[in-house]
C-alpha cells in the first residue's frame, strides 16, 4: 500500500519533517517515491502541493493519521479528523473487604 506519510529531518532536539509518498513497508528513512512538502512542528509551518495531495489520493494513496489530521487542519481535504491516541480507561476502585 502506497502512503503519505512524514519522513524526520533535522537535527536531534529540533526535528522537522517531510511529507512524501512512500511504499507502506519501505523504512522511515528510506526511499520514496515523492516529495509533497515539508512541515515544521516548531513553527507549525505546514506547506504541501495540493494538487499533488488530492491526486496521489485519487490513485489510492491512504495518508497517516498524523499527516490526515495536518491536511484537514491546513485544509487542503475536508473530514473529520482522526484520534491519535486513546485514554486509558479508568479502573473502579476496590471496596475494603469487611
Amino acid at each position: 500500500m502506497v502512503r503519505i506519510r512524514l519522513q524526520r529531518r533535522g537535527k536531534r532536539g529540533y526535528a522537522t519533517y517531510r511529507v512524501v509518498v512512500a511504499d507502506g513497508h519501505a523504512p522511515i528513512k528510506g526511499k520514496f517515491l515523492v516529495d509533497l512538502g515539508h512541515y515544521n512542528p516548531h513553527t507549525d509551518a505546514f506547506e504541501v502541493d495540493a494538487a499533488a495531495v488530492q491526486e496521489w489520493i485519487s490513485k489510492g494513496a491512504h495518508p497517516s493519521d498524523t499527516v490526515h489530521n495536518l491536511l484537514i487542519k491546513h485544509n487542503v481535504i475536508k473530514g473529520e479528523k482522526r484520534m491519535l491516541w486513546h485514554p486509558k480507561p479508568v479502573k473502579a476502585e476496590a471496596t475494603p473487604a469487611a
